[in-house]
Parts: structure tokens; sequence; C-alpha cells
């Protein structure tokens, strides 16, 4: 799995023993913004998935690739779900539930994660979204 390309001075996951913290992720696709502008009241939620998915994407596989032979993701511990929200958007946590489903489809009940959705006034680029998580790795 291709490590996210970092937008600055940064590295896209740091491990520390059994711990992987990984770096805010933005819904980028082969280096690409997928979507970009505040996440909007009067738009629908589905409008944001794919992006809301990538985003989770990157970080989960910023995560797998601090794992060593014969490591898992023993468990999402927490996910940061950082939302580029126009001020009338209150939907937060139905947003966050598009990561959410995603780290389940791809873990399981370790992808069950403790999570914190968050609107913010401007992300990296005009951003719509970006996700960061804290994983414990397992055998």
């Amino acid at each position: 799995m291709k490590n996210p390309v970092p937008q600055g001075k940064y590295v896209p996951a740091v491990r520390n023993g059994d711990l992987i913290v990984t770096a805010g992720m933005t819904p980028r696709k082969d280096g690409v913004l997928m979507l970009s502008g505040k996440v909007r009241a009067d738009v629908p939620l589905e409008t944001y998935k794919e992006a809301v998915i990538q985003a989770a994407a990157n970080a989960l596989t910023a995560a797998r690739n601090q794992l060593q032979e014969g490591e898992k993701i023993a468990r999402v511990m927490l996910m940061h779900v950082y939302i580029n929200a126009e001020q009338d958007f209150v939907e937060h946590a139905k947003l966050a539930d598009f990561a959410s489903e995603y780290l389940v489809a791809e873990l399981g009940d370790a992808g069950i994660c403790a999570r914190c959705a968050l609107g913010m006034g401007t992300l990296p680029k005009k951003a719509p979204v970006e996700i960061s998580l804290l994983a414990a790795v397992g055998k």
C-alpha cells in the first residue's frame, strides 16, 4: 500500500511501541484533492461520502504502512474527523459515520472506535474533511 504523500514537512504516521498515530488525511486520491470547499447544510450528506471515505482510507493506509510482517491493526482507538463546515452545518456525527462505517467494513469490530467530529473554520487547501487515527497494533 502506497502512503499518502505529505503536503508539508511531516510524515503520514508515527509508531511508538504498539501505538500508531496518523497525520490528518484529506481526501486525496493519487495526490489530487477529490473535493474541496465547505460542507454545506443545504447539500445532501451523500455528496461528501466518497471524500470522507477516501480521507479515512488514506489514514488507515498510513497506519497499516507502520506494521511489520505478521502484525495487524488490533484496534482503532480514536478517530478525529475535522469538517470544513459552513456555519449552519450541524450533522457532524452523521458525516463522520461514513468514516466509521468504512473502518468497520475494513477491520470488523476492531474498527469501532471512540471518535470526535469537529467543525472547523477552514482546512488545508479547502479540503472538506480531514481524518486522523490512533491505532493499536496486534499479532
